[in-house]
């Protein structure tokens, strides 16, 4: 019987395996632009741990490996600023980006009274942008970051909470 991967909240021990798993997954991007100087690849752990101390994370894990994560923050207007989704690349079609949206979503949501969420991918991205689009995202921006990279900006509304009353 296989194991299944489960999701929980990124601690500070999670933070090496992170990085590594990043560091994995950002060369398709770096290769994709012919950048390999973007923030994900030269980020350090210590910044990576501060990150981590200031916003939200989530990891996927496959027994003990982190094999995906996403993280974000929601700012002071109620914006779920969600980061860095990564999914190992043997792990990649199998729907674990969408669970981790999903679930960094509803927690921001939840927890932090998120009204909407935005985040951002480069243009030449297609796999990124047709996941982000199917999960309700809708580009409002564009900003030209070199000759090679344009950074498009997708948001959407969160949706309604629904109240249960108890008697």
């Amino acid at each position: 019987m296989g194991m299944s991967v489960t999701i929980s909240a990124a601690g500070a021990q999670d933070a090496e395996q992170i990085l590594k798993l990043q560091y994995l997954c950002y060369q398709s991007e770096a290769e994709l632009y012919g950048d390999y100087s973007i923030e994900p690849l030269t980020q350090t752990l210590e910044g990576l741990r501060s990150e981590l101390s200031t916003g939200y994370a989530l990891v996927a894990r496959l027994g003990g490996e982190v094999v995906a994560s996403v993280r974000g923050r929601v700012d002071e207007s109620g914006t779920g600023r969600i980061d860095k989704l990564i999914v190992h690349p043997r792990m990649q079609r199998h729907g674990l980006g969408g669970r981790l949206l999903n679930a960094i979503e509803a927690h921001f949501a939840a927890r932090l009274a998120a009204k909407r969420f935005q985040l951002f991918t480069g243009h030449r991205s297609e796999s990124n942008l047709r996941l982000y689009r199917k999960h309700g995202y809708a580009t409002i921006g564009a900003e030209s970051v070199s000759a090679r990279l344009s950074l498009i900006t997708l948001e959407k509304e969160a949706a309604p909470q629904e109240f249960v009353a108890s008697a």
